[in-house]
């Protein structure tokens, strides 16, 4: 009965050794500066998804601007200002330049083919 008692009571004590050894804490002053520059980054994600082309855009793929809003108070500080960037850095219209080309080379080949006059400097086929 001895050796039951002592074996559970070092059972316990070892669960409870080990439950108060706790991993390095990290802690770290956030600044002021990096603090509102999360927050502006939060700020102008939520007034891009008002515009009104972002939000007939969302709701072309089934989201509304409040769940875009929702999502955004979800990130983190790196994710928010990371599609901040990303928004900041995208091209306006860079999908004009492929559409554009494509109009150019349809319209050239047609020419070509005599279906269409276009441009001068193309000879017909026929």
């Amino acid at each position: 009965m001895k050796k039951a008692i002592r074996a559970t009571s070092l059972a316990v004590l070892l669960s409870f050794g080990t439950t108060f050894i706790a991993g390095p804490a990290m802690a770290a002053m956030v600044g002021t500066e990096e603090a509102v520059v999360a927050h502006q980054n939060r700020d102008e994600l939520k007034k891009f998804f008002d515009r009104e082309d972002i939000a007939k855009a969302l709701q072309a793929h089934g989201v509304t601007a409040d769940m875009a809003k929702a999502r955004v108070d979800a990130m983190t500080d790196e994710e928010a200002q990371k599609l901040a960037a990303h928004i900041d850095n995208a091209p306006a219209g860079a999908g004009i330049v492929g559409t554009l080309f494509a109009v150019f080379i349809i319209l050239l080949v047609t020419d070509i083919l005599g279906l269409t006059k276009v441009f001068p400097f193309t000879r017909s086929v026929r």
